[in-house]
């Protein structure tokens, strides 16, 4: 073997070297969060960044609807390190060897009122200043953006405040006149393209959550007590997350007074920590965070 080969051989073996590390050092500390599509701007710009900053691993988020996550999942089609959704009803599905196993325990720790957000170029915002919030969604031309609610909990949520709403403004077949059928394909969407689609003048009005359009600066409609419904927000780490100590890591930050900060940055209303599951399964650092808030 010539010198020549052999030094071109020794530099393709060093390329690789690099490379392999470079690789393995990528998987070893990058965290994958599945999160709810609501906390999009939360987590991507803020709580991602300040967490690598903080504990040098790679945040690598994944928003969807927290059931469409949570399909994803259990059919083993999405494979994450830390799990947020806007429901806990979500990780009751991922709970019990039925339902793979792959929720242990869950933390709950912010919700965020359902609003109604509205393009301030709409021809409707007129009416939707000055009259009835359910009168004005019911009118010819207004388009409305939603979520599914076999996908995403804002969904479901939002068809339980519009029954809600026919009882109390004594209003039969309200929920009819403004969505037609649940799944409506002229008005649900995928939760992730909502906040943008209306900005872009594609909706006149959705519903989103406080947090959305807080961070958006989306002009919105609280609505009465009476009816209203909320997000909360829970966290976890799954059942075999290939990086279990960065998952810890994650909670922890989300879960810490850093974390917190930024929670509420984002319009989220912070709720004391409270842990569902089965607590012998929680990592010391994480049940330590939620026994100091109790």
């Amino acid at each position: 073997m010539t010198l020549s080969l052999k030094m071109r051989l020794a530099k393709v073996a060093a390329i690789f070297m690099i490379t392999a590390s470079g690789s393995a050092w990528a998987a070893d500390t990058t965290v994958n969060v599945l999160y709810a599509g609501s906390l999009v701007n939360l987590m991507e710009r803020s709580a991602g960044p300040a967490f690598e900053q903080k504990s040098g691993d790679r945040f690598q988020g994944f928003a969807g609807g927290s059931n469409k996550l949570a399909n994803e999942i259990k059919g083993k089609l999405r494979r994450g390190d830390v799990f947020v959704s806007a429901n806990p009803k979500v990780d009751d599905q991922l709970t019990g060897q039925t339902n793979g196993d792959w929720v242990h325990w869950y933390v709950t720790f912010a919700e965020s009122p359902l609003v109604i957000g509205y393009n301030p170029s709409s021809r409707f915002v007129n009416d939707l200043k000055n009259k009835p919030w359910y009168e004005v969604l019911t009118e010819p031309g207004l388009k409305l953006g939603r979520t599914d609610p076999k996908l995403d909990p804002k969904g479901a949520l939002t068809i339980e405040l519009l029954k809600r709403a026919e009882a109390f403004y004594n209003k039969p077949g309200l929920s009819q006149q403004i969505i037609g059928a649940p799944d409506n394909p002229a008005q649900v969407l995928p939760e992730e393209t909502l906040v943008g689609r209306l900005q872009s003048g594609q909706l006149d009005v959705g519903f989103f959550y406080s947090t959305e359009t807080s961070d958006a600066k989306i002009p919105a409609i609280k609505l009465p007590d009476e009816i209203a419904q909320k997000a909360r927000y829970t966290v976890t780490i799954l059942r075999d997350a290939p990086n279990p100590a960065g998952a810890e890591r994650f909670v922890s930050f989300l879960l810490g007074s850093q974390g917190r900060d930024l929670l509420t940055e984002h319009g989220l209303e912070l709720l004391k920590p409270d842990l569902s599951g089965d607590g012998e399964a929680v990592p010391a650092a994480i049940k330590s965070l939620v026994d100091a808030a109790q």
